[in-house]
């Protein structure tokens, strides 16, 4: 299950660098639409926190401290180190799921995130499924700008 999970954690964080790269112009990851509140940077930021909180701080011991505010409220982040972020926290995923055995995976994750325990498993699942959700997100943001540009 674990190399199941790794591979889609590699596969989606590797599609959002060919959607941040994809920005031609590095303004644009800044900008929001009407009714839009996360721009495509924000959103990567907070891709970027929420696994290496997650993941690489609180089941790899990694060290890494997260400002969730920052991720939302930072435009001034290069597109360059954006970039750099995200394949570092694909190396950091990798390598903390790859340490993990059966009985971790199946344990009770360490912290209470959502007020009730649950397994590691369920949440990593749940950690695939947020990457996806906001990837979406981000591929709609870029494809809107294109459409209204061109």
């Amino acid at each position: 299950m674990k190399e199941i999970l790794i591979n889609l954690f590699e596969k989606d964080l590797n599609i959002l660098i060919k959607e941040i790269d994809s920005y031609s112009e590095e303004s644009d990851l800044w900008k929001t639409a009407p009714g839009i509140t996360n721009s495509a940077g924000n959103l990567a930021l907070h891709l970027v926190g929420n696994l290496q909180h997650f993941i690489g701080a609180i089941l790899g011991d990694t060290g890494y401290v997260r400002n969730r505010e920052a991720e939302f409220s930072d435009r001034n982040v290069p597109k360059a180190k954006i970039l750099q972020d995200i394949q570092k926290t694909i190396g950091v995923v990798s390598a903390t799921l790859s340490k993990l055995n059966d009985q971790e995976i199946n344990d009770i994750y360490p912290i209470e995130v959502f007020g009730k325990p649950m397994t590691t498993l369920h949440f990593l699942v749940h950690l695939e499924g947020h990457l996806n959700y906001h990837l979406g997100q981000v591929n709609y943001h870029r494809r809107l700008l294109a459409s209204q540009m061109g």
